[in-house]
């Protein structure tokens, strides 16, 4: 299986095909497992694939969402101007766990691994925890499927590494791959270092349904 790409759209073709001809029938899903790979240009991160119709505008608004460090889906419907119906059936009283940007606010976890990595460039605890097993009583409708971001300097190179307990080729990688390159390249500005390589790690790649005739209706946005 190749490993290597050199931005997200190339990962994403190979990625649909190889799931196609290799993809293991796994409940409702093909999928295949303990995949990784990396980004050589991350910030090369839209998906031009014509047949996904990848919306730049909706990605963005995803990435602000983020930055806002709100769980609501109402934030989102202000940022975008509507809420894709996906987030509606996700959300437990109009909240949601899966805005990442929330996630990594708690604790102050972002400024923590940036000025780890200022003063500490070779340290190994510039991580953030995404997914916390003491609250599986409020993931019911909504589990994060990103479990833990990693920073590594090499090079004066600001490498992430991406930890998913799922991921969801269609949907889940085009938009999870902008917004954390995007992050990656906050983080770069933040510490000073630049851009590096971009690792993907997700144990479970899948498409709901490898013809995609449902899933512009399912994942509208």
């Amino acid at each position: 299986m190749r490993t290597k790409f050199n931005n997200a759209n190339e990962a994403y073709e190979y990625f649909h095909n190889e799931i196609i001809l290799n993809g293991i029938d796994f409940s409702d899903t093909k999928a295949l497992f303990n995949v990784g790979f990396t980004l050589d240009n991350p910030l090369d991160n839209a998906i031009t694939n014509k047949e996904r119709k990848f919306n730049v505008d909706y990605a963005k608004a995803e990435w602000q969402w983020y930055l806002s460090g709100d769980p609501s889906i109402d934030k989102l419907g202000e940022i975008y101007g509507k809420i894709p119906p996906m987030w509606e059936r996700m959300a437990t009283n109009r909240m949601v766990n899966s805005n990442y940007g929330y996630q990594w606010q708690r604790n102050n976890q972002l400024d923590y691994v940036a000025d780890k990595l200022k003063v500490f460039p070779n340290t190994r605890q510039a991580t953030i925890s995404i997914y916390d097993g003491k609250e599986h009583p409020n993931y019911a409708n909504d589990t994060p499927c990103t479990y833990a971001i990693q920073f590594t300097v090499i090079d004066n190179r600001l490498n992430m590494s991406v930890y998913m307990r799922s991921n969801d080729l269609w949907y889940g990688f085009c938009i999870d791959q902008y917004c954390f390159s995007m992050l990656q390249q906050m983080m770069s500005k933040m510490t000073g270092y630049d851009v590096g390589t971009y690792y993907h790690h997700a144990h479970n790649l899948h498409s709901v349904s490898y013809t995609h005739l449902t899933l512009p209706t399912i994942y509208s946005v």
